[in-house]
């Protein structure tokens, strides 16, 4: 088990948010060596006391429910370096030390290629390992040059594409509910189902993360990732074993079965939009161009939806829809499976009935199948929802993330072909959508999103 992390882009929203608390929790889960040690670096030239400071803030705001021990153990065994990703010499002063180091690249990804040869000049310890965050390069030709910069540095193991998608809980217990239920698995394809869809729908706006956000947009900072991840963990055939290679490879056959959209099918199978100014709640919500850091001329969408087909033996004939969006008035997290109706209706009923439905809830976790309950007087869905019982220590999405880099498990990491292989999906859809070839939309913030056409 590596014992030394450094994490470039060490003071920013990443590490403070997500970082540190993971390893809070890591460390009362016992997972960490007494000796472990965490080292914080950027250019921003912060003093030790700054740094202490700052640490103990952000575990207080986002590990609350971290008992205080496992917090001050990580503020305590965590240290802070002024280094700048392009300095050889700076960054060789960060990572040194006895053993292999995890490199965790907290950065934006237009830095990865400058940091990856950085690090290569600078002697990267053997055994160490590199930690990248989503998205990997930012299209198609850049994700493929980040990988050959890679494979000429480092092998492939040791590389870590992460998406914490898959270390979520509710995630997880998706791929459970589906391989491990006998009922499920025998009417999971096309037969049985007529459409899936995979929603991340969330009333948080820009949130101050425009120097991100606008760059990329509502197709990049979830489609390509989050929701193809989803998707592959809901259409791939049954791997033969967890390991890495089986359920990896399982994920990119999905990826290579989806059909390419051309460009008389992205009109009439993608939307996208932004939201305008509204009201969520109480909060009056500014609209999007007037957030702070926003560029107009950049046309960034906040909403997107994306309709696509597999071209396999399970799958031809079932639709997926993968959408996602910013600001609108409730929050549904969700994948909802629709059943196709059954051949013939008993009871002499006459009439359309709504399809079975059942909804893996994944923030909050529960699980919901609406039933429909026919009869000569009785016509209904009804609910039958479960919620899944929180059960501590159970480690967050980033806690599970470093445990697996740490210890050397790259099975819910990316692997280099999967990478390039979900941008191929995407590309047609941004190169369509930089063309104005479907329109970009506007919804009131704190709506249901933008009108059907």
């Amino acid at each position: 088990m590596i014992r030394r992390l450094v994490v470039f882009g060490g003071t920013g929203d990443l590490a403070g948010r997500y970082l540190l608390p993971g390893l809070a929790a890591l460390h009362e889960a016992g997972r960490l060596d007494a000796d472990f040690e965490i080292v914080c670096a950027d250019r921003k030239g912060r003093g030790p006391d700054q740094f202490r400071a700052w640490a103990q803030t952000q575990l207080e705001q986002h590990a609350a429910d971290t008992p205080a021990g496992s917090r001050q153990a990580i503020t305590d065994s965590a240290r802070y370096r002024r280094a700048d990703i392009g300095d050889p010499a700076q960054v060789a002063e960060t990572i040194a030390g006895a053993g292999p180091v995890a490199v965790y690249l907290a950065l934006p990804p237009s830095l990865f290629p400058t940091a990856i040869r950085t690090l290569r000049t600078a002697h990267l310890p053997p055994g160490s390992r590199i930690v990248l965050e989503k998205p990997f390069g930012e299209d198609l030709t850049s994700a493929q040059d980040l990988n050959r910069l890679l494979a000429d540095f480092v092998p492939e193991q040791a590389v870590f594409r992460v998406d914490h998608f898959l270390a979520m809980t509710t995630v997880q217990n998706l791929l459970g509910s589906r391989l491990a239920n006998r009922v499920l698995e025998s009417l999971w394809n096309s037969a049985h189902i007529a459409e899936v869809e995979i929603i991340w729908d969330e009333t948080l706006t820009l949130e101050d993360r425009a120097g991100y956000y606008d760059g990329v947009g509502a197709l990049e900072d979830m489609v390509q990732n989050h929701l193809l991840q989803l998707l592959c963990l809901v259409a791939m055939e049954p791997p033969i074993t967890l390991s890495e290679r089986d359920l990896r490879d399982r994920k990119v056959d999905v990826l290579r079965s989806i059909r390419p959209l051309t460009d008389d099918d992205i009109p009439h199978r993608t939307r996208r939009a932004r939201y305008r100014a509204g009201a969520i709640g109480e909060r009056h919500v500014p609209s999007y161009i007037d957030e702070p850091g926003v560029d107009p001329r950049r046309r960034t969408e906040t909403f997107a939806e994306v309709e696509l087909a597999i071209d396999n033996w399970r799958w031809a004939g079932t639709n997926f829809v993968l959408r996602t969006g910013k600001a609108l008035g409730t929050d549904r997290k969700e994948v909802a499976v629709h059943f196709r109706p059954v051949p013939h209706m008993p009871f002499g009923h006459h009439g359309t009935t709504a399809p079975n439905v059942l909804r893996f809830g994944l923030d909050p976790e529960n699980l919901t199948l609406g039933l429909n309950v026919i009869g000569a007087t009785v016509d209904t869905l009804v609910p039958l929802t479960m919620t899944a019982p929180i059960q501590p220590p159970d480690l967050p999405a980033y806690g599970r993330l470093l445990l697996d880099v740490l210890v050397g498990n790259p099975a819910l990491s990316i692997r280099a072909d999967e990478a390039e292989a979900a941008w191929r999906v995407v590309t047609p859809v941004i190169s369509a959508w930089s063309r104005d070839l479907v329109p970009l939309g506007e919804y009131p913030a704190g709506s249901p999103g933008p009108a059907e056409p």
